[in-house]
């Protein structure tokens, strides 16, 4: 018997592309009180000419600690600033127990720990003199940390009830965790959002929350029957982002955006149930969120950049939703209404 030769072609896979991780999201705090508006998030935001400024020397017992909401394998870590010599740069496993990394000299301090870490914080010397100026804390990690891109500081002010303090305390770091996510889906060219937020908790307040300019109230009452409405906050936050201006902009569309943020970004599982019989692409809050959603996934993923540019110049025009749909907006809104299944 001849032998068969057979033509085989060898295919060689190609060995898996490593999987790129999200950068891991972190908290800023300190227990200084920050001097005008040199905030705690301008020590991780990745631009050595903002500093963190204290408005005090520190005492015994304060310090400056960045948390990962996920422990990191840290290869280095870095301080640089000023009113630093004689601190210490520490890092912890679980965010609880610290054990020293390096000491400052000269205004900086490096460590290569090359481990896993929950946290990374600085001690100042016992004998610190002056207020702490630090420029930047810098960590090579993988994943990567995120740095902070719209850096802010909530301050928690008012509080008439003091059961709710750390409540508001955590809802502030959560406001400023989620605002790089607010900014991000409103930025426009040559706008600049508040850098200090003042929020309080008051009672009185027959809302669960509003917005005036840079500052925040919510309700004492709302927040102690509800305490897992921090989105709440988030949705006031939004307001704050929004700062639009002139008449010409609906409430329906105001309120809209704001929850779309809200319930479309930062909390999707939490949007509820609709009733599909009542809905109107104007009925406002949530609902217009969903409106905004479907014009966005099915015509322009822009489209709430543009809507937010608009409104905040003053510019607003229903026009917008024909140029960027090719429809009207009462046609969208007859569309989006169809596409509705009962839930």
């Amino acid at each position: 018997m001849l032998p068969i030769a057979l033509g085989l072609s060898l295919i060689l896979a190609e060995p898996d592309a490593p999987v790129k991780k999200s950068p891991i999201a972190a908290t800023v705090v300190s227990l200084l009180p920050t001097s005008g508006d040199h905030i705690r998030q301008y020590a991780f935001d990745g631009d050595d000419a903002t500093t963190y400024t204290t408005d005090k020397p520190p005492a015994e017992g304060d310090s400056v600690t960045l948390t990962f909401d996920e422990p990191v394998l840290v290869r280095s870590v870095s301080i640089k600033g000023r009113g630093l010599d004689g601190g210490t740069l520490e890092g912890s496993t679980d965010g609880q127990a610290f054990e020293s990394l390096t000491g400052v000299h000269d205004g900086t301090g490096n460590a290569e720990p090359k481990k896993s870490l929950k946290a990374v914080r600085f001690v100042p010397a016992k004998d610190a003199k002056e207020p702490l100026q630090i420029a930047e804390i810098s960590v090579d990690s993988d994943p990567a940390v995120h740095r902070f891109a719209f850096p802010v500081e909530f301050v928690v002010d008012e509080v008439d009830d003091p059961e709710l303090k750390p409540w508001a305390d955590k809802a502030a770091r959560e406001c400023e965790k989620s605002y790089d996510l607010i900014n991000e889906a409103l930025k426009s060219d040559g706008y600049t959002p508040a850098r200090v937020v003042h929020l309080s908790i008051k009672n009185g307040i027959d809302v669960p929350a509003y917005a005036s300019g840079s500052r925040i109230t919510g309700s004492a009452k709302w927040f102690k029957d509800h305490p897992g409405d921090v989105g709440a906050m988030i949705h006031e936050s939004t307001h704050v982002v929004q700062r639009y201006r002139g008449r010409r902009n609906p409430g329906w569309l105001v309120e809209g955006v704001a929850d779309y943020v809200r319930f479309v970004l930062y909390e999707p599982a939490n949007i509820g149930r609709l009733n599909v019989n009542t809905a109107r692409h104007d009925q406002s809050y949530r609902v217009t969120a969903r409106f905004l959603d479907y014009v966005s996934r099915k015509y322009d993923k822009d489209f709430v950049l543009k809507l937010n540019k608009a409104m905040r110049e003053g510019k607003y025009s229903e026009d917008l939703f024909k140029e960027s749909t090719g429809k009207a907006l009462a046609d969208l809104g007859t569309e989006w209404k169809d596409s509705l299944t009962p839930q």
